[in-house]
């Protein structure tokens, strides 16, 4: 994920209503300059691609690149097991992936690559955007990446959302984070996740995750 800040040119030379620009800046801290929700979503609007994609959190603008073959796969494979488990567990929630509107608070705009919401929200988004609530966020790492979604992130979902995981698909865990913990506990072989509502608990086989995500033969 890049940090971007209002200067310079952003692919496709996208302008803003307010005239501002965004310029990537790989690797740059994050400038004092704030966006604002309209600004960004305005962005979104003249780059309808589903990548790169921008979120904005605390003011940040940030930009995650195309995706790697392996976060592609990981997050497929966790949409997929995630509703599986939600087909059987109706009072939990419907699973979805972005690209995405999720506003937890006001002025910001996240994407979770793969995202529970209660079945009362699930009702709502049919008619009206953005999505409010979550029972879940997991975001998916690329190797190498060092994005917000460690940071910036992880406290905005900290402030609202039950369970925030974060899959490292180089390091081959899933940190899962809750609200007010000052540290993740981190599943290297076995995640189990009881949500609000449901009879039976989540169960994931991490090292066969990672394994089928990386389609490695048996």
């Amino acid at each position: 994920m890049t940090h971007l800040r209002p200067a310079g040119d952003i692919v496709g030379r996208a302008e803003l209503h307010s005239s501002r620009r965004a310029e990537q800046t790989m690797g740059m801290p994050a400038t004092t300059q704030r966006w604002t929700r309209d600004e960004v979503l305005d962005l979104i609007a003249r780059n309808p691609l589903t990548t790169p994609r921008y979120e904005l959190v605390d003011g940040e603008l940030l930009v995650t690149p195309s995706p790697s073959g392996p976060h592609q796969f990981a997050v497929g494979l966790m949409l997929q097991l995630l509703r599986a488990y939600l087909a059987g567990e109706p009072g939990v929630g419907e699973a979805l992936t972005s690209p995405a509107d999720v506003m937890l608070e006001d002025g910001t705009t996240v994407g979770p690559d793969v995202f529970v919401v209660p079945p009362a929200e699930a009702d709502r988004i049919l008619h009206e955007m953005p999505v409010r609530e979550l029972v879940l966020a997991v975001e998916v790492l690329s190797p190498g990446d060092r994005s917000g979604d460690r940071s910036r992130k992880r406290r905005l979902y900290q402030r609202h959302v039950p369970e925030y995981w974060i899959v490292d698909t180089s390091a081959r865990v899933i940190d899962a984070w809750r609200p007010g913990a000052a540290t993740a506990v981190v599943h290297r072989e076995r995640l189990e996740w009881r949500p609000a509502g449901s009879a039976t608990p989540f169960v994931l086989d991490v090292g066969a995750y990672f394994a089928r995500a990386y389609r490695e033969r048996p």
